[in-house]
């Protein structure tokens, strides 16, 4: 099978450089263009990124060779698609959220469609945030996203924030065997890779904890009603439930975000060991379907009592598993657990390029 040729918007900052390692002898797709801010167009890749590449691999061979385009002018986009260079593109853009929501909407009508890391389109009645593993079903509201803006083969589908995917899908496997979440007390231990390079200055997080990361507690505990929402009549309608209380803290960790869960269930209550059993059996589409970058085991149950940690635990299953431990009972609420995923990998480049898979899946990418 010929391989899709694929764009990366915001190529050579820190998630950028993450889609074009990981895209890396994917099986399905190449990247075949580039586009970065004006100071990096008219450069070759490999002249773009020299002593700014921060990743242990490096980028392919041809990616090096590439021009960088402006990621501003969406026509070299449209022209590249029309030579057959770019399918579609991954959004890793890095500017203010009015900027890019202007500029990924000029990308879709343009007749590209846009897989997003950016947060700017997440609150958009009718763009999908997808999990893989949980709401693969939102993907179908891109019909009605394209007939409301007159779209043809464009649209746009984001994926969430990343402090909220260590512990997202391990909600979802307990509300999928009856057990659903009421209230949630989330305390995130977020890594200082989440804030980008060069991020937060040495000074800040050496020797220290930041209690404190601009909007992250508004996307905890509101992101997930969305993906845990329903479709009707044309847009994604929140859930009502789980109440999220969230703290988030920036900890001088590279990468890999941990978050403390005290869970209170709606109704019934599993068992620790039955939790247990729900978590590790845990399977769903990604996993049916093999998608290449998909985990082959989502929810990976650590017993030890001193686990999920960082530096031992992040890269398990291609880095795109999450890993839980140290369920117990709560004196509060119901029970409490620690779970950890890879912020720059699950939640981030990996997630665009499994949301891709899943959506070439469904048709949607050509």
């Amino acid at each position: 099978m010929a391989k899709i040729p694929v764009g990366v918007l915001g190529a050579t900052g820190m998630v950028g450089q993450n889609y074009i390692a990981l895209l890396n002898n994917h099986p399905w797709f190449e990247v075949r263009f580039v586009a970065a801010s004006p100071r990096s167009a008219g450069k070759k890749y490999a002249q773009a990124v020299a002593g700014r590449w921060q990743l242990a691999e490096t980028y392919a061979p041809h990616v090096g060779e590439i021009m960088v385009e402006d990621a501003n002018d969406v026509s070299r986009a449209a022209a590249a698609q029309k030579r057959e260079d770019c399918a579609f593109v991954f959004s890793a853009l890095e500017m203010g959220k009015a900027e890019i929501l202007a500029l990924e909407d000029a990308y879709a009508a343009a007749g590209i469609p846009v897989i997003s890391n950016a947060s700017a389109n997440r609150w958009t009645a009718d763009v999908p945030v997808l999990i893989g593993e949980i709401n693969p079903h939102h993907a179908d509201i891109i019909p009605a996203q394209r007939k409301a803006r007159g779209w043809d083969r464009g649209f746009i589908a984001v994926k969430p924030n990343c402090s909220i995917q260590s512990y997202m899908t391990p909600l979802h496997a307990l509300a999928q065997a009856g057990y659903p979440a009421q209230r949630l007390i989330v305390t995130t231990m977020q890594a200082v890779s989440g804030a980008g390079y060069p991020g937060v200055p040495s000074l800040d997080i050496i020797d220290n904890v930041v209690p404190y990361i601009g909007g992250e507690e508004e996307k905890t505990e509101n992101e997930p009603l969305k993906i845990f929402g329903t479709i009707a009549d044309g847009v994604i309608q929140n859930a009502a439930l789980p109440k999220i209380s969230a703290a988030c803290n920036r900890v001088p960790v590279t990468d890999g975000h941990t978050a403390c869960v005290n869970l209170e269930f709606a109704g019934k209550k599993p068992s620790i060991d039955e939790i247990k059993e729900i978590w590790t059996s845990f399977r769903a589409l990604p996993q049916e379907l093999d998608l290449p970058t998909a985990p082959k085991q989502p929810i990976i149950y650590r017993e030890e009592d001193n686990r999920p940690q960082p530096r031992k635990d992040r890269d398990l299953d291609k880095a795109m598993a999450v890993v839980a431990g140290r369920l117990r009972p709560c004196n509060v609420f119901d029970i409490r657990f620690t779970a950890l995923s890879h912020n720059t990998v699950r939640g981030a480049a990996g997630g665009g390029i499994l949301n891709a898979e899943l959506l070439k899946h469904k048709g949607y990418l050509a």
